[in-house]
């Protein structure tokens, strides 16, 4: 089969994905369905589909999606000269179709987002075929992604934040920090966006401070977006200064490293996890012992309180005093 990778077909729109995938079904299925039997079919699925866009369809499946269809005078319709062809292998195979349907539902993680209806649709479309061999539900009431707490971006964040990253521009917006009590102006030059337990981050360099921040977008407010540009520095990744540890998106500028003893429930917690690059596990009185580098110090303090009467932080010194002074004014608290 000739493949004119010149060829003049007009790409559809990716709201005709779903179309190509119905098309597909009916003629892998054997039955040699022609541009007629297609229309009507999918007229009473759509209410507006013509022949030649039917036509259309097959030119561009034929014609950039190499799929091996071709006319049977005898049963004056269309075939696979290939027998096992389908159309999600030109985009994914069915497995990889199965597993972006089950990551719908990921997704979810997103929703209060601006970016979460368009990548649903897309999903959803390129999905389809799952739809429309009827086994596209089983997965989505079997399969859960429990919602974290989240805090919604509106779109007057989103937009200028993105364009800012996309044209490396310099952002000016009013911002609440934790422990402010009013908005303060800010001066950023925007270098990532970081998403941690349903709450998207700016990551970039503050002027005012003359040092990299994350900034909340959900604090984020009156963002206007200068005509001033800047240059990436090499060193721009966030990715770089975790030292290869997974605590979230907040570290510091200091190297630690940490021994911590796990007892009791929290043993089977920390042993299905991968907490570091660099982490070993070894056993203790009654327990197991973790090592490994990070620079995110208050995440790691939060996760061992978070863990109760079952972890007990060894180095660094450092850990052990804080650590200790939090449980000496929860008891403060109780008390």
């Amino acid at each position: 089969m000739k493949k004119d990778k010149k060829s003049t077909v007009p790409s559809p729109p990716k709201s005709a994905l779903t179309r190509l995938f119905y098309i597909d079904q009916q003629i892998a299925s054997g039955i040699y369905p022609n541009s007629r039997y297609l229309a009507e079919y999918l007229l009473d699925k759509w209410g507006e589909v013509s022949v030649p866009t039917i036509s259309r369809d097959i030119a561009f499946m034929r014609d950039r999606l190499y799929a091996p269809i071709e006319y049977d005078a005898l049963n004056r319709g269309y075939y696979y000269s290939e027998k096992n062809y389908r159309i999600p292998m030109g985009f994914a195979g069915a497995d990889e179709l199965l597993a972006l349907g089950m990551a719908k539902n990921i997704l979810s993680l997103y929703r209060n987002t601006p970016v979460y209806e368009a990548a649903n649709n897309l999903l959803n479309c390129i999905t389809a075929p799952l739809a429309a061999e009827g086994n596209s539900s089983w997965f989505e009431n079997r399969i859960v992604v429990p919602q974290v707490p989240s805090a919604s971006v509106v779109n007057d964040v989103w937009e200028p934040v993105t364009t800012a990253l996309k044209e490396n521009r310099i952002l000016v917006f009013e911002y609440m920090g934790s422990y402010d009590e009013k908005y303060q102006s800010r001066r950023v030059k925007p270098y990532q966006l970081l998403f941690d337990t349903g709450i998207w981050y700016l990551y970039g360099y503050a002027e005012e401070r003359k040092e990299t921040r994350i900034f909340s977008l959900c604090r984020m407010k009156n963002i206007v977006v200068t005509t001033d540009h800047f240059s990436l520095p090499k060193d721009f990744d966030y990715r770089a200064i975790n030292a290869g540890s997974y605590f979230g998106i907040f570290a510091g500028q200091k190297r630690y490293k940490f021994k911590i003893a796990f007892y009791d429930y929290s043993i089977a917690w920390v042993k299905d996890r991968k907490w570091a690059d660099d982490q070993k596990i070894s056993k203790a009185d009654d327990g197991i012992m973790l090592t490994f580098t990070s620079t995110q110090f208050l995440k790691v303090i939060e996760w061992v309180l978070s863990r109760g009467c079952t972890a007990r932080p060894l180095e660094p010194e450092l850990l052990v005093t804080t650590w200790r002074y939090n449980i000496a004014e929860m008891q403060k608290t109780a008390s």
